[in-house]
């Protein structure tokens, strides 16, 4: 299935800047602490994983030189990827300003990724980790902007995350032409959904009960009260899993099959008007 026109056209947004400054809340959800650090747990796991991928795509950048179009899909997923991860690691150091501890999470983090997963998966794999979480991330970035999943949220985290989900939806499909150029075969799309999603339920509740445990008088029933009402306000988990693995394991699957790139074009024309000219001079 060849992408459509409409798909080719992925553009980065580097100049982009987000209101986050000292007079940002602690707990920023209304929903309260469980569903604030649901959100945040998943912005740790950002600046490594979008590095990750990018790295992973890179590895076969080589091979994509009788492929122009998708090596210029490639290179702009890369400008809009490291864009994201320098956005979440500014909201990260917010995070440590307000007294959050997560250097021993983001430590554990970095090893199991880079120490394990990178240093000892075969580039194949990698690869279709990146491709498998891409589409669950475009999964999860559909329902940000169909279900107002930050409605409740403070405007300045609502702002960064529905522009990062809107990318995200724009070059949901690039890691993956990548794999089916390099890497076709059925059994190895499957081995990097299962790896990739085990690690994802893996490291974010590792990160959001890194966080919960600092919040005052919370104890572990009380970060498990938080878990619980953070996941009957918004079964981001069950909803996204369920759907996305349904979607990846047919045969025949492909990411422009869903056809959601008006929600992300209807929302990044918005910000493209507030700045024009900026996406084009990136």
């Amino acid at each position: 299935m060849a992408p459509p026109p409409d798909a080719e056209r992925i553009r980065p947004r580097l100049h982009l800047k987000f209101p986050f400054d000292a007079s940002f809340p602690r707990i920023w959800h209304h929903h309260g602490p469980g569903s604030t650090h649901l959100w945040n747990g998943l912005n740790l796991l950002f600046p490594q994983g979008e590095r990750f991928f990018v790295r992973s795509v890179n590895h076969y950048l080589p091979r994509l030189e009788d492929a122009p179009e998708l090596r210029a899909q490639v290179k702009a997923f890369f400008s809009q990827e490291g864009k994201h991860a320098r956005e979440h690691q500014a909201y990260i150091e917010l995070l440590e300003s307000q007294g959050y501890d997560v250097s021993g999470f983001m430590a554990m983090y970095q090893r199991f990724l880079w120490g394990f997963i990178d240093r000892y998966s075969p580039p194949p794999l990698r690869l279709a980790m990146t491709a498998a979480l891409e589409h669950f991330t475009a999964v999860m970035s559909e329902n940000t902007l169909t279900l107002g999943v930050f409605a409740d949220g403070h405007p300045a985290m609502r702002q960064l995350i529905e522009w990062h989900a809107a990318e995200e939806i724009e070059h949901k499909a690039v890691a993956f032409e990548v794999l089916r150029k390099v890497a076709p075969g059925y059994a190895v799309r499957v081995a990097g959904m299962v790896v990739g999603v085990l690690a994802l339920l893996t490291m974010w509740p590792c990160a959001t009960v890194t966080l919960l445990r600092q919040e005052p008088g919370l104890g572990w029933r009380g970060v498990l009260r938080e878990l619980w009402r953070a996941h009957k306000k918004d079964p981001v988990l069950v909803r996204v899993m369920w759907r996305g693995t349904k979607e990846y394991l047919r045969p025949s699957f492909h990411p422009l099959q869903n056809d959601n790139l008006h929600l992300a074009r209807a929302h990044l024309a918005v910000i493209d008007a507030a700045r024009p000219g900026e996406a084009e001079a990136a």
